[in-house]
């Protein structure tokens, strides 16, 4: 799968479906008859959509946890928690389950936001509040996480 990029906002009707956005759709277009997993984050209030070639991926990592180990079952039990097959219609709308609407609290706007090989679903609001109001200054952040990388393949680092 290739990395998936743009942040896209949306509405969603009362029953849930939202209609995806051409560009995105159109980046999805390789993964669409093969359908998507949409999830709860681990670390954030929203959903991942992982193509299922994506989550078939970490699925083979989370197949080498050894699962006599408690933590290791539990993690595994909390992780694949709410998990669910789903589709894109015809029309382009993705249907996002009543109980993973009320994990991540969609209301009416949302927002698509690529996040490398997945895309985040998210409420319009907690999304705006998790991008600024962020207890880390970004460039504190990127520092620890990106300072260390030197692959010097692009020059970049």
């Amino acid at each position: 799968m290739d990395t998936i990029i743009g942040t896209y906002e949306c509405k969603v009707d009362a029953k849930g479906r939202v209609l995806l956005p051409a560009p995105l759709k159109k980046q999805l277009a390789s993964s669409l008859q093969n359908g998507f997993v949409l999830k709860r984050s681990v670390f954030q209030p929203c959903l991942e959509l992982y193509p299922m070639v994506e989550w078939d991926l970490m699925m083979k990592k989370i197949n080498k946890l050894n699962r006599f180990v408690k933590k290791n079952n539990d993690f595994i039990r909390r992780f694949t928690a709410g998990v669910k097959v789903v589709e894109i219609d015809a029309l382009g709308r993705l249907l996002v389950p009543k109980d993973l609407v009320v994990f991540a609290s969609i209301d009416k706007d949302v927002v698509f936001s690529s996040a490398v090989n997945i895309v985040e679903i998210w409420d319009k609001d907690l999304y705006e509040k998790s991008i600024d109001g962020a207890d880390v200054d970004f460039a504190d952040l990127a520092e620890d996480v990106m300072g260390n990388l030197n692959d010097d393949e692009n020059g970049i680092s």
